[in-house]
């Protein structure tokens, strides 16, 4: 997927993660903020383990907020699109994999907050190989370990949430 692609995601899952950000940037910061303060309060911060926990801790939260930031700004939101057999972002795709199917949602990691659903990135070495296939089609990518899998496209579905 290149950059300009836009997040896929319901309403539902949009929601939620701008109520997240919101936590996060209200009382997610304060309470961080607290302690990093408490932890200063306490003495030499070279040897403060306290200290150094609460700024490792801030410095996920930000990351987060950056995160939440971007998705939801470049976020397309609303119903799954109508797949045509065509695997893209927003359907599920069943693949037989390595002689087993396997079924899961091509979609943003945030959208599994939303779905029992396993949901596989557009980014990720499957979802990368498989956009834009067809229904019949096979492709290979290549597995973290390194390994070639091959990959035969069943089915593409419509997602309803």
């Amino acid at each position: 997927m290149n950059e300009a692609a836009p997040t896929w995601l319901t309403q539902e899952a949009y929601d939620a993660l701008a109520a997240e950000l919101e936590q996060l940037m209200t009382v997610g910061r304060t309470e961080i903020a607290k302690k990093i303060q408490d932890a200063r309060e306490e003495g030499d911060l070279k040897e403060n383990g306290g200290y150094h926990a609460a700024k490792d801790e801030q410095g996920r939260i930000e990351a987060r907020i950056n995160r939440l930031e971007n998705i939801l700004a470049s976020s397309v939101v609303g119903e799954a699109p109508q797949t045509h057999g065509i695997v893209q972002q927003g359907v599920i795709v069943k693949v037989l994999l390595n002689g087993s199917e396997n079924e899961f949602l091509l979609g943003s990691a945030e959208m599994a907050e939303v779905t029992d659903l396993t949901v596989y990135s557009p980014d990720s070495p499957i979802g990368n190989s498989i956009i834009g296939k067809k229904i019949g089609e096979e492709v290979s990518y290549t597995a973290p370990n390194g390994r070639a899998i091959k990959v035969e496209i069943v089915d593409v579905r419509h997602f309803s949430g």
